[in-house]
Parts: structure tokens; C-alpha cells; sequence
């Protein structure tokens, strides 16, 4: 019996059980994007939270619409805080494709999110 295809099976079960929870996270980041936060009573961030919790819908939505592979190289820089070399490492790409993809991703992000004046 082979088992080549017995693995290729399961890791192909595993990639889509993934990206099942991935979409699950995003559509529920952009339901949460309707709710209002509690926040303590510091007037002096007001401003800043207003245009965070106005972002987070489309935010959720423009992550939701990129591409996985540019996707994992914005949060990997974001989130991770990693350099270019090490998202590098950690996708197995050149350096030179992590910054395509992130040029890309910001590209794609910064035209799906509503300007300031648009939020105020």
C-alpha cells in the first residue's frame, strides 16, 4: 500500500481545516466591528479610539480580501513584529518576494480603508 497519498490526504485536510478557522476568525472580527467597546473614561485617547473601532470593520474586510501568502507577510510584520529577513525565514521565500508581498498587502489595505476625513 502506498502512503504518499494516505499523507497527501490528510495534510490536505489539515491546510483546509485551517483556512476553515482563518475565515471563521476574519468574519467574526468584522461581526465583533458592530459592537461597542468598553473603554475607561481617559477623554484624552477618545479620538484615537473612535477611529480604531470605525476601522475595524473594513479592516477585518481588507484583510479578509487579501491573498493568504500576502496576508501571513502583513501580520507575520504587524502582529509578529518580525523583520524582513526573519518572515523571510519563516515562509521559506526570498527577501526579495517578502517585500512584493508586503508592498502589495499595504497596497491593497490602504485602498480598501476610508480615509480620516472620511471617518470623521
Amino acid at each position: 500500500m502506498e502512503v504518499r497519498p494516505w499523507l497527501l490526504g490528510i495534510a490536505t485536510n489539515v491546510v483546509r481545516g485551517h483556512v476553515r478557522a482563518e475565515q471563521r476568525r476574519y468574519r467574526a472580527l468584522a461581526r465583533a466591528a458592530g459592537r461597542p467597546l468598553e473603554h475607561g473614561d481617559d477623554p484624552a485617547d477618545a479620538i484615537g479610539r473612535l477611529d480604531a473601532e470605525a476601522l475595524r470593520g473594513p479592516l477585518a474586510a481588507a484583510l479578509a480580501g487579501l491573498k493568504p501568502r500576502d496576508r501571513d507577510a502583513l501580520l507575520l510584520l504587524a502582529w509578529a513584529d518580525l523583520g524582513y529577513e526573519e518572515i523571510a525565514a519563516v515562509l521559506d521565500v526570498p527577501v526579495g518576494t517578502v517585500r512584493s508581498r508586503l508592498h502589495r498587502a499595504r497596497r491593497q489595505t490602504r485602498a480598501a480603508l476610508p480615509t480620516a476625513e472620511e471617518i470623521r
